[in-house]
């Protein structure tokens, strides 16, 4: 199956509006799931208006938040598809800009040195573009994922030791929610990397951050790790927005990688109560929007 770069600007350029607009089924429920358990009126309350502004939005087609986040494009090919890798690229690149300038949309992306903005959230090596394998024959999947510089910025790195064992592990990961709080904008995702390399460990984070939600770890002790933090952190008090309740996190998911037997990195990104992302799936039979 080939893929022509020209359907994939426009598909980039469609992703990145409707993952501004629309936010995944997964993330609607997981507000109804902490509404119904939350015991904390002001909590409450926070719930309401969050959940109304997700109506209001969708209804009025507006952006679910100002932030129009640094543009995120998770690619994976399956079997048998024929595709320019570079050509694939400057493709999304270009659809990006290109929703940037049409909708338009505010350009959250700049130099890092000089801070000039081109007004496209395009720059230096931005859009993200990730890209991975699997064995599904005939078959291109591009997530698009926009994450907002409050959540971003909630986003840590450790080197443990092997002599910090797991409690070092928990330690870190509940030390940074605090030193979070309500600067992530809770109810949040939090995603943890253990194990790989420095680099490895952050970007499992990132993945476990933007996971949809009822989703596990594969691995075991990770998905048993998942759970125990995740009732840890909504035990802490901090609640919708900071300002105190039961509903910290949606959850908190965790990937996991082998790693060195002198070290045991350990990463966490948050990710925010307006967790967007959307999907197209290509086959044989057309594109699949979804998320």
């Amino acid at each position: 199956m080939k893929v022509d770069p020209k359907v994939v600007e426009d598909v980039a350029k469609k992703l990145y509006i409707r993952a501004l607009k629309v936010l995944p089924d997964d993330i609607k429920q997981g507000f109804q799931h902490l509404d119904a358990a939350e015991t904390n009126a002001t909590a409450k309350s926070v719930l309401g208006t969050m959940i109304e502004n997700i109506k209001v939005a969708e209804a009025t087609e507006n952006l679910l938040c100002q932030d129009t986040g640094i543009p995120i494009y998770n690619v994976t090919l399956g079997r048998d598809m024929q595709v320019d890798g570079h050509a694939l690229k400057q493709a999304i690149v270009r659809g990006c800009a290109a929703a940037t300038r049409d909708h338009p949309l505010r350009s959250s992306v700049v130099h890092p040195i000089t801070r000039v903005n081109d007004h496209t959230n395009t720059g230096r090596h931005v859009p993200v573009i990730n890209i991975e394998f699997s064995d599904t024959p005939e078959e291109l999947s591009i997530e698009m994922i926009p994450k907002g510089s409050g959540s971003e910025n909630g986003s840590f790195l450790k080197m443990c030791i092997p002599a910090d064992g797991i409690d070092g592990v928990k330690r870190f990961v509940i030390d940074k929610v605090i030193e979070a709080g309500g600067k992530v904008c809770p109810p949040t995702i939090i995603g943890v990397g253990v194990g790989g390399t420095s680099d490895v460990c952050m970007h499992m984070a990132k993945v476990a951050a933007t996971r949809a939600l009822g989703s596990s770890c594969e691995d075991p002790a990770g998905a048993e790790l998942e759970r125990e933090l995740t009732v840890a952190v909504n035990s802490l008090g901090i609640g919708p927005q900071g300002l105190g309740g039961d509903s910290t996190a949606f959850a908190v998911h965790v990937e996991t990688a082998a790693t060195h037997i002198t070290m045991n990195p350990v990463a966490v990104n948050i990710q925010c109560h307006s967790a967007r992302r959307a999907r197209a799936t290509f086959t044989p039979k057309g594109i699949d929007y979804g998320f």
